[in-house]
C-alpha cells in the first residue's frame, strides 16, 4: 500500500490529515504541494485545486474531512470516529466547527496577516485588524470549545477523536502567529492545547514548521 499525503505543512487542514496518519502509523510520504503555486496540472489532482489531497496507490481522495474518514475505514485502530451514532455526530461536528468556523476567521484574520504576508510579500501585518479578530471574532469560538470541552481531557468520551485533532490543528497556526486561548480565561482549552500539542505525533508535524515560520511562535509553560 502506497500512501502520499499532497499539501503544505503549513495548512492546518494537511496538518490534521497527517496527525491521522500518525496516529494510526500508517506509512506514507509528503508531496509539499502548495496552493499559492501548484503544479501545471494539479487540478488533475484536485478538481478544486486545494489542499490536501491523499493519493493511495492510484486512487486519490479529496478534502481533509472525506480523507481522514476514508483513512479511518482503511486503517480502523485505533478509531477516530466513535461507534456510537450520537458522539460520533458530535466528534463531526467539532471537526467542522474547526473546519467551517474557526479557520476561515483565523486563517484569513490573523495566520495570513501575521505570517503569510510578510513572509510572501515582504509587509508589515495590518495589526489594527488582527486585534480586532482577536478581540471581537476569537471569543466566541474559545467560549463555545471551552463548554464543549467542559473538565473531560477529550471533546468526545474518554479517547482521541477526529475532534480533538481538528481543533488543535488550527491552533498551531494560530501560535505561530503569537495567539493562544487565554489560560486564565479559557482555562480547559488553554490545558487541552498544551496537552494535544505536547503529543508525539503534533510534535513531530510542529517542530519543522516552527522551525521554518516560527518567529512569533508562542510557547506554553
Amino acid at each position: 500500500m502506497s500512501l502520499t499525503l499532497i499539501g503544505s505543512p503549513i495548512s492546518p487542514f494537511v496538518r490534521k490529515v497527517n496527525i491521522v496518519l500518525l496516529e494510526k502509523s500508517l506509512e506514507f510520504e509528503i508531496d509539499p504541494v502548495s496552493p499559492f503555486d501548484p503544479p501545471a496540472d494539479f487540478r488533475d489532482t484536485s478538481p478544486l485545486g486545494r489542499i490536501p489531497a491523499l493519493r493511495h496507490d492510484d486512487f486519490v481522495v479529496n478534502d481533509s474531512s472525506v480523507i481522514c474518514r476514508y483513512l479511518d475505514r482503511l486503517a480502523p485502530s485505533p478509531p477516530l470516529y466513535p461507534e456510537d451514532p450520537a458522539d460520533c455526530a458530535r466528534a463531526e461536528w467539532i471537526e467542522e466547527y474547526a473546519d467551517g468556523g474557526l479557520i476561515p476567521v483565523a486563517g484569513p484574520g490573523i495566520f495570513r496577516e501575521r505570517v503569510l504576508k510578510p513572509m510572501m510579500q515582504g509587509g508589515e501585518p495590518d495589526e489594527a485588524a488582527v486585534q480586532k479578530v482577536i478581540d471581537e471574532q476569537l471569543p466566541a469560538f474559545w467560549d463555545y470549545l471551552e463548554a464543549q470541552l467542559g473538565q473531560r481531557e477529550f471533546f468526545v468520551g474518554d479517547a482521541l477523536s477526529i475532534a480533538d485533532i481538528a481543533v488543535a490543528a488550527p491552533l498551531v497556526n494560530l501560535r505561530l502567529a503569537g495567539v493562544l486561548p487565554e489560560a486564565d480565561r479559557w482555562p480547559q482549552l488553554f490545558a487541552f492545547t498544551r496537552r494535544m500539542h505536547a503529543r508525539e505525533s503534533f510534535a513531530a508535524v510542529i517542530s519543522p514548521v516552527v522551525e521554518m515560520i516560527g518567529k512569533r511562535w508562542l510557547e506554553i509553560d
